[in-house]
C-alpha cells in the first residue's frame, strides 16, 4: 500500500509561486526592521517543557507540542507514570519566551536597550481549520531594557512602516493597556487573583460575542454583581475614551503613558493609517503587563499584527524585572491576503528568465551564458527546449517567469509577445 503524500493536518505545502511571494515578504520585513536599527538573532525551536508550561502563554499552554523523552530517560516501566515522566522538551509556541531566555543567557554580551529581530517558525497544536495552522512563521521585533513609552512608539512606527512596504494601507492600530483592564475588572468587584481568568474570557469577545462572554463568566462561578458591573463598564459607552477610563486607574501614570503613545504615533502616521484607543482589546497571553496593541485591516477578519509589554518575563530567568515590549507581524495572515489579491504590490526579486537550449548545444557553454546573464542581475533557470515550445512557454508564464532567452540568440522573448510553436 502506497504512503499518503498529504501533509499532516494543520500544515501545508507551498508551491514555488507561493514561496517566491513569501521569500519577498520576508526580505521586505527584514530590510525594514534592520533599517530601523533592529538586529536579527536566532533561537532554537526546542525549549525545556517546564519553561513552556510556566510561561503564562494563555490558552497556548494547552497547545504545546511535547516531545517524548529519548533513550534511558524514557522509562515506560515506571509505576504511576505522569506526563513529566514521558516528556522533557517541547516546540516553541511563540518567540517571546525564547527571546526572554536568550537575553537572560547572553545578557553580558548584549547592550541595552536591545532592539532585536526574530523571524522563525512556531508550533501550536491547534484544531485544524481555515486560517489556523499548526506550523507557521512569526516576524517579531522587540525592545528589551527600555521602560519608557518611547519603546512602544518605536515599535508601532516601525511595524506600520513595514506593513506599508508590504502594500497595506488604511489599517487601524488598536491600543490599550493591561493595567487599565486590570483596574476596571477589580473595580467591578472581581478579586485580584481572578483578573487574568476574566481577561482570558473577555479576549474571546470577537468570537463568542457579549452573550458568550457573560455565559462563560457566570459559568466560572463569579459573583453575578461583579459580572453585571463588568459588562456594564466594558460592554457599553461608559469607558469609550481614555478620559472616561482614567478615574478607574490605580495610577495616573497609566493613562498618561497611553495618551502620549496615541498622540505621538498618530502624528507620525501622517494620515496613512489610524491609531485608536480600544477598551475591549485584551490579547490572550498572560505575560502582558502594560501596553498592548493589534492591527486590523479592512476586509480581513482578526488581526494582522499584535504585541505588547511584558516587563516580568525576563525576570523569571534573572530574578529581577527587566522592561520588555514586542510587536509581531502575522506573517501567515498577510501572505494569505496577498496571495488572494492577485499581483503582489511589491517586486518579487529580479527579472526571472529561462534560458532554453537544444539537445545539440554544449551544456558547459549554456551554463557560462547563464552565469553571464546572472551577473547582470537576472535570475536564470536553464531548461532544455521542449518539443512543443508554445506549451512550454505558456507553462513558464504560469509559473511566474518574465520571459526566456534562446541559447545562441541575443534578444530575450518577454511574455506577452506573440508566441508560436
Amino acid at each position: 500500500m502506497a504512503l499518503s503524500p498529504i501533509p499532516v493536518r494543520g500544515t501545508r505545502d507551498f508551491l514555488p509561486a507561493e514561496m517566491r511571494l513569501r521569500d519577498a515578504m520576508q526580505s521586505i520585513i527584514l530590510r525594514s526592521y534592520s533599517e530601523n536599527g533592529y538586529q536579527r538573532i536566532h533561537t532554537p525551536i526546542l525549549e525545556d517543557v517546564e519553561r513552556l508550561d510556566k510561561s503564562e502563554g494563555g490558552e497556548n499552554l494547552n497547545m504545546i507540542f511535547k516531545i517524548l523523552k529519548r533513550g534511558q530517560k524514557l522509562d515506560l516501566g515506571k509505576a504511576d507514570l505522569q506526563e513529566k515522566d514521558l516528556t522533557d522538551l517541547g516546540l516553541r509556541f511563540d518567540l517571546t519566551l525564547p527571546l526572554s531566555r536568550y537575553f537572560a543567557n547572553n545578557r553580558n554580551e548584549l547592550r541595552t536597550p536591545f532592539k532585536v529581530i526574530q523571524i522563525g517558525e512556531v508550533f501550536r497544536a491547534e484544531r485544524p481549520q481555515k486560517g489556523r495552522l499548526r506550523e507557521f512563521y512569526q516576524c517579531d521585533i522587540d525592545i528589551i531594557g527600555d521602560p519608557s513609552e518611547d519603546a512602544e512608539i518605536d515599535l508601532i512606527h516601525t511595524t506600520a512602516k513595514t506593513l506599508g512596504a508590504l502594500g497595506f494601507r488604511d489599517f487601524t492600530i488598536r491600543v490599550n493597556d493591561r493595567q487599565i483592564l486590570f483596574d476596571v475588572i477589580e473595580s467591578a468587584g472581581f478579586p485580584k487573583e481572578d483578573v487574568l481568568s476574566v481577561c482570558i474570557t473577555f479576549d474571546k469577545l470577537d468570537k463568542i460575542g457579549p452573550a458568550g462572554v457573560e455565559e462563560e463568566l457566570r459559568g466560572k462561578g463569579f459573583p453575578d454583581a461583579a459580572v453585571d458591573r463588568f459588562l456594564e463598564l466594558l460592554g457599553g459607552d461608559a469607558l469609550g475614551s481614555l478620559e472616561q477610563a482614567a478615574p478607574f486607574c490605580s495610577s495616573p501614570e497609566t493613562p498618561r503613558r497611553l495618551a502620549r503613545i496615541l498622540s505621538t504615533t498618530s502624528a507620525l502616521s501622517e494620515g496613512k493609517y489610524q491609531i485608536v484607543y480600544d477598551k475591549s482589546l485584551v490579547r490572550g497571553m498572560g505575560y502582558y503587563t502594560g501596553t498592548i496593541f493589534e492591527i486590523s485591516c479592512p476586509g480581513f477578519p482578526g488581526s494582522i499584527a499584535g504585541g505588547g509589554r511584558y516587563d516580568k518575563m525576563v525576570g523569571r530567568f534573572l530574578g529581577e524585572d527587566i522592561p520588555a515590549v514586542g510587536f509581531s507581524i502575522g506573517f501567515e495572515r498577510i501572505s494569505e491576503i496577498l496571495l488572494g489579491g492577485g499581483e503582489a504590490p511589491f517586486p518579487l526579486g529580479g527579472s526571472r528568465m529561462a534560458l532554453l537550449y537544444g539537445e545539440e548545444d554544449d551544456y558547459a557553454a549554456v551554463i557560462r551564458e547563464a552565469d553571464r546573464l546572472r551577473a547582470q542581475g537576472e535570475l536564470i533557470c536553464t531548461l532544455k527546449k521542449g518539443k512543443k515550445l508554445g506549451k512550454q512557454l505558456a507553462a513558464l508564464e504560469r509559473d511566474g517567469f518574465d520571459g526566456c532567452y534562446f541559447f545562441g540568440q541575443a534578444e530575450a522573448k518577454r511574455f506577452g509577445e506573440a508566441q508560436g510553436e
